[in-house]
């Protein structure tokens, strides 16, 4: 079983950067994992555009589809005041982000590749 990873938070901005870049072109799932209202899908499925923290504002900003004609809308999650962030890399090219926002919710970023289509 892997072990989740903790980010320091004066690399926020670094290890979102190398995500982007890493997982460019994958699948995401965007999963609200409430204590009151329960777990709940955001997004699933959806091209992986970016991820990334913006410390002036501090928020994250995970943005998904936005890239094809049949995605062609971007959409954004934001997370307002983070207070943590980890990560869970589960397989080569398979990693799950969570981050937990001031209020205490924590958003679950899942991110897989898409598979390879058959040789024509």
């Amino acid at each position: 079983m892997s072990q989740a990873t903790t980010v320091d938070r004066g690399k926020w901005t670094e290890f979102f950067d190398t995500l982007s870049a890493d997982h460019a072109g994958h699948s995401a799932a965007i999963e609200l994992l409430d204590a009151d209202l329960g777990d709940q899908f955001e997004t699933e499925r959806l091209p992986f555009a970016y991820a990334s923290y913006d410390p002036r504002d501090d928020v994250v900003v995970i943005g998904v589809g936005g890239n094809s004609a049949r995605f062609p809308v971007l959409l954004r999650h934001m997370i307002d005041h983070p207070t943590e962030i980890d990560f869970t890399v589960l397989a080569p090219a398979e990693t799950d982000v969570r981050i937990v926002g001031g209020d205490g919710t924590a958003t679950l970023l899942r991110l897989r590749p898409e598979p390879a289509l058959p040789p024509p």
